[in-house]
């Protein structure tokens, strides 16, 4: 949808979530902002609240299916839903079983149960512009080749844009889009942690910006930079023999 009025963000305290929250900001807007930290999401709530937007936030961690049904659910429409809501194990992912749980949990299940909660929404709902909804699935350029620096993040980036582009042929009959965002690095409080090289990292607000135009032109794929998802891809389609002394070289995260 071009002019989306009513817009769910998970993951919004923070990083990417946050700024695509106050980019969309704006008089007539309603935002539905999802988050744990609930100082970061007040203070993000106040300056959306500022640019003139309605605003909900909502302190649910998205694996609770339940709350988050109810709370998708009240909404009066949806025309937006952002899944944005994940984490990075970070150098535990490689020792502690119970973070790369946590990885699936959030990455994978915490994503299923936004997209399905708004599902139903559009389902239900009149479409506008010929579109009952708009669902935007974040996953990453990581999600095109599985990393040895982080095994669980990978694949639960590559699981969600694999669900995400076969969803699209699967919601078109229903007159719901899908898109799907593989971004690179992005300068957020999660890539601050990192302490090695990150090629073609972009900010935050450039990142946002890109998101937003793509679903605006209900992009199937949004990804960026350009250079950084291209090599990934050609990389992937080499053999493995080649490509996996290169990758294991790469730095834990």
């Amino acid at each position: 949808m071009k002019n989306p009025r009513y817009i769910i963000i998970t993951g919004a305290s923070s990083g990417i979530g946050a700024e695509l929250a106050r980019q969309y900001a704006a008089p007539d807007i309603t935002l539905g902002l999802l988050g744990r930290d609930g100082l970061r999401l007040q203070e993000v709530a106040k300056e959306c609240t500022v640019k003139g937007a309605i605003v909900d936030i909502a302190l649910i961690d998205v694996t609770d299916e339940v709350s988050l049904n109810f709370w998708i659910g009240g909404f009066q429409r949806i025309d937006l839903v952002i899944a944005n809501a994940g984490v990075s194990g970070g150098t535990a992912e490689g020792s502690d079983d119970n973070a790369v749980r946590e990885i699936f949990s959030i990455n994978v299940w915490g994503c299923l149960n936004t997209i399905l909660a708004a599902i139903n929404k559009m389902k239900q709902q009149p479409a506008i512009q010929g579109s009952k909804g708009q669902i935007a699935v974040m996953s990453s350029v990581a999600g095109l080749r599985g990393l040895p620096s982080a095994p669980a993040y990978s694949a639960s980036k590559a699981c969600m844009a694999a669900y995400g582009d076969a969803l699209r042929g699967s919601l078109k009959k229903d007159h719901i889009d899908v898109s799907v965002i593989m971004p690179g690095y992005v300068r957020t409080p999660l890539t601050d942690k990192n302490n090695f090289f990150m090629p073609f990292i972009i900010s935050v607000e450039k990142a946002a910006a890109k998101i937003k135009h793509g679903l605006s032109k209900n992009k199937k794929r949004i990804f960026f930079p350009f250079i950084l998802y291209g090599l990934v891809r050609v990389l992937a389609a080499l053999p493995y023999k080649i490509t996996d002394p290169l990758f294991n070289i790469l730095p834990k995260k």
